[in-house]
């Protein structure tokens, strides 16, 4: 439980600007050719940034076993060897692989083979040791593990008692798509160098990066401004501007009325957790539009709620009138009524989110919207793109781009690492949540999140990356407070009117 509290304290702590490998390679470059700082030197850095990191995470180590492989990632472990066995730590180097070396990592080898330590040759077995430090693998792979490699990462693997330290990146890693190449080391800590790769964060790269730490190794800050990322962390402080407070005046008039609009025959639960997550938010009145069955019962343990009875789908008119947004899909079902009941909300111009069961309708009958937040998981994401949930989960980025550009509006890809694009500014990503949210009901606390901020008069794209920051926040509190096994959607309701609260 405590885990997930400290992993996001040093999130904070990271930059917001996510990279390429390619991108990391010319920003390596820019500092090498235009700012006069050598290869050699950034190594050094690097060496003296990861034993500055064993020092704070694991002070009582004293033995050290450094894993090298034969590029400029290789020579950053050589580095750091050499400078640790300065200070008095015993350490263990192998090397894997004999590929030719740069001049640089041959030149941080030699200087390690001048203190007078033995680097030996990686044969299947590793001693045993405080600290394990993966310097094998950069940020450049993009070809599957096998040989020698795959060895070492399995030995590093099967180890149960030494943290491991992955310097850039966890080796096996793919750096932007975030998938294992067959096979990845498992990271306690990922010290990430110069600019944080966009894998360490989506796909499989929350399984293998740990606690991911950053250090800019000294290059100049300015270059960041020069450099456009290829995504960008939602934050509260970045993104939560329109959660300023209010002023002493402000009635339920000026906070906007946000409609639910679902809860199908069997199906009521997910209306009634959509519109209390968009209460809790903020939104100054929130209806919903409902079967006339359940609408007697939704708000009996919530009678802030406005339940109305729609079972002919022309009466939704004056509802939809009154609305400043809406929220179309929890429990909507697949029956004609949920999709007249749709085609009724898109046709009134609103702002709206588009969740679960109208996700799969728009599938069906595709369109494009200009004015709508689409919040799908990976499989509804497949459904609207024609493909497998393999395919989404392969690259992440990609596919949200193409649903934005086949849909319009703001696409939101849920998932560990959500991603949330209008088709303009960079892609946003979310390295807020846990695997607690793997339960009925979360989407519908996402969609009355987006759709309350909606009321309230956030842009589209303001009220997908502060919702989504919300939705993820108020997941990880209800974590640190009894766990992330056995969590459900209303657990994560409590949390939410504090956070929308934290600009205060």
């Amino acid at each position: 439980m405590h885990m997930i509290s400290t992993w996001n304290k040093r999130m904070l702590n990271l930059p917001h600007d996510l990279y390429t490998a390619k991108q990391t390679r010319e920003l390596d470059l820019i500092v090498t050719e235009q700012h006069n700082v050598s290869t050699a030197k950034l190594m050094a850095r690097a060496g003296s940034a990861a034993l500055t990191s064993i020092k704070n995470h694991w002070p009582q180590a004293e033995r050290l076993l450094i894993i090298s492989g034969t590029g400029n990632n290789g020579g950053d472990g050589f580095e750091l060897a050499r400078q640790a066995i300065e200070i008095g730590y015993r350490v263990v180097v192998f090397q894997v692989g004999d590929d030719q070396m740069s001049a640089e990592t041959t030149a941080a080898r030699d200087a390690l083979l001048a203190t007078g330590t033995r680097i030996q040759k990686f044969e299947g077995t590793l001693p045993s040791t405080d600290v394990i430090v993966d310097a094998l693998l950069g940020t450049g792979l993009n070809r599957t593990i096998e040989g020698k490699y795959k060895s070492a990462i399995e030995a590093i693997n099967s180890n149960k008692r030494a943290p491991v330290l992955s310097l850039d990146i966890p080796s096996g890693l793919h750096a932007d798509t975030g998938s294992a190449m067959d096979i990845a080391v498992n990271s306690t800590v990922c010290l990430s160098f110069i600019g944080l790769n966009k894998g360490l964060f989506i796909g499989e790269g929350p399984n293998y990066s740990g606690s991911v730490c950053f250090d800019s190794l000294d290059i100049p800050s300015a270059l960041y401004k020069q450099f456009p990322p290829i995504a960008r962390r939602v934050s509260l402080e970045n993104d939560g501007a329109l959660l300023a407070p209010r002023e002493r005046t402000g009635h339920k008039g000026l906070y906007g009325h946000l409609l639910i609009i679902g809860g199908d025959h069997g199906m009521p639960g997910a209306a009634r957790v959509a519109a209390e997550a968009g209460a809790r938010v903020g939104s100054g009145l929130v209806s919903i539009a409902t079967r006339e069955v359940h609408s007697p019962i939704l708000n009996q343990a919530r009678p802030e709620l406005m339940c109305y009875g729609v079972e002919d789908t022309n009466d939704v008119a004056p509802l939809i009138e009154r609305a400043n947004s809406l929220a179309v899909g929890p429990g909507l079902g697949q029956c004609d009524w949920g999709e007249e009941l749709f085609q009724k909300a898109i046709d009134s111009n609103l702002p709206m989110v588009v969740d679960a069961d109208a996700l799969n309708m728009l599938s069906k009958k595709p369109q494009k919207y200009d004015n709508w937040v689409l919040t799908p998981h990976p499989g509804e994401a497949a459904r609207l793109l024609g493909c497998t949930s393999a395919e989404i989960q392969a690259d992440r980025f990609k596919a949200v781009r193409e649903l934005q550009n086949r849909y319009g509006g703001v696409a939101v890809l849920k998932g560990s690492g959500t991603l949330i694009y209008n088709g303009t500014t960079p892609t946003r990503l979310s390295t807020w949540g846990n695997p607690g949210m793997g339960s009925g009901g979360m989407g519908d606390v996402l969609a009355g999140i987006i759709g309350g901020l909606l009321a309230q008069g956030f842009p589209l794209m303001d009220a997908a990356c502060v919702g989504v920051t919300l939705h993820g926040m108020a997941a990880d509190k209800a974590a640190e407070q009894d766990g992330e096994r056995g969590m459900l959607a209303m657990d994560l309701i409590p949390h939410l009117r504090h956070l929308a609260n934290l600009i205060y």
